[in-house]
């Protein structure tokens, strides 16, 4: 089983190899066309590629195909730890299909991004996967008016349908605030998400909702919303809160981002967690359990988000007319120790 003239596979050695025409070959080794060649000639071929080491050529197959193999990946920001493990899982799901990811970082600026997504159309990308949707997003309503394939990932735009990937963050706010109350605290703060996202939006009302069920104050003053997902905007909020006239001896941040601006909140002002202070994140980043104290948090299947992201995306891309779907995946809380009893003798953090 010879390769090529210079060494590498062509499709002809595996052709060669399997005992099938070229023509056979090409189609058992493309994803999208293996389902019209016999289950065990397809397997054969495979096996006689991989033995080889052959990689199908892309483009080549982009020129007889009009397709390109290739997915758009739109992150707003490639900085945060969120994001890794969910283009992990997307790629876990790509690659056996014979896709491949091209990712751009808009950095949360809108003409940015639309810059980005016009040079991800020009490379004849065959559908986006899109974790930067505000919940009013013209951009967005454009492409999915011109059909792009798209699917949300941790994101839901309002008035139009498209497919996404999200935590259940209604039951994730409540998992944190049922912690903070059965550890005995009644006056419970947080730190809510940008309210132009679906997510700050989601996780606000459900904060509002858990304190109202558990009976607890349920004290306007108690919620300052942080403009940007970062680590600087939750410590303008815990100072904001700080500062205030309100009284409160734990916090559900936003996401972990916002918790950790928290921290520096506390060693700036000399305040102690959990002693003084509980703190509860949101997202289950990486090393959180290295901090002092470890964080407290509520965990989100990262690449299972992904991975389900990109089903949805080769789904749509297969079948255009199919109705659009969301997939809700479970949260857990993760307990470590930046949350304890609100200490009697101390009184409120004001």
């Amino acid at each position: 089983m010879a390769a090529g003239p210079h060494g590498t596979p062509t499709l002809r050695d595996v052709a060669e190899g399997a005992g099938v025409h070229a023509a056979t070959a090409s189609r058992a080794l493309n994803p999208a066309t293996r389902g019209l060649v016999n289950a065990e000639t397809a397997r054969r071929v495979m096996k006689v590629a991989e033995t080889l080491g052959y990689r199908p050529n892309p483009m080549a197959r982009g020129l007889k195909t009009a397709k390109s193999g290739t997915i758009g990946l739109v992150i707003p920001d490639l900085t945060n730890p969120f994001f890794p493990p969910v283009v992990r899982g997307i790629e876990e799901v790509l690659e056996p299909a014979g896709y491949s990811g091209l990712i751009v970082n808009t950095d949360n600026d809108l003409l940015r991004e639309r810059t980005q997504v016009d040079l991800l159309r020009s490379r004849q990308v065959e559908g986006l996967i899109v974790a930067t949707a505000l919940v009013d997003h013209p951009l967005l309503e454009q492409l999915h008016r011109e059909r792009v394939p798209m699917v949300m990932v941790n994101r839901r735009p309002h008035g139009f349908d498209v497919p996404s990937t999200v935590p259940d963050d209604a039951a994730g706010v409540a998992l944190a605030v049922e912690h903070l109350a059965g550890l005995g605290h009644t006056r419970i703060a947080h730190l809510a998400g940008p309210t132009t996202t679906s997510t700050g939006g989601v996780r606000a009302r459900a904060f509002r909702n858990a304190v109202r069920d558990l009976g607890l104050d349920d004290d306007p003053r108690l919620t300052v919303v942080c403009h940007r997902w970062s680590e600087d905007a939750g410590a303008e909020g815990l100072r904001t809160l700080l500062d205030g006239d309100a009284e409160f001896t734990a916090v559900v941040a936003a996401n972990d981002l916002i918790a950790l601006g928290c921290y520096d909140v506390l060693s700036e002002r000399d305040i102690s967690c959990p002693d003084d202070l509980s703190v509860v994140g949101f997202n289950g980043m990486p090393f959180l359990d290295k901090l002092g104290p470890p964080l407290t948090t509520i965990a989100i299947p990262h690449q299972q988000i992904g991975a389900e992201a990109a089903r949805l995306l080769l789904d749509a891309i297969a079948d255009p007319t199919r109705s659009a779907r969301s997939v809700l995946l479970p949260v857990t809380l993760v307990v470590r120790e930046s949350t304890a009893p609100p200490r009697r003798c101390a009184g409120a953090v004001r």
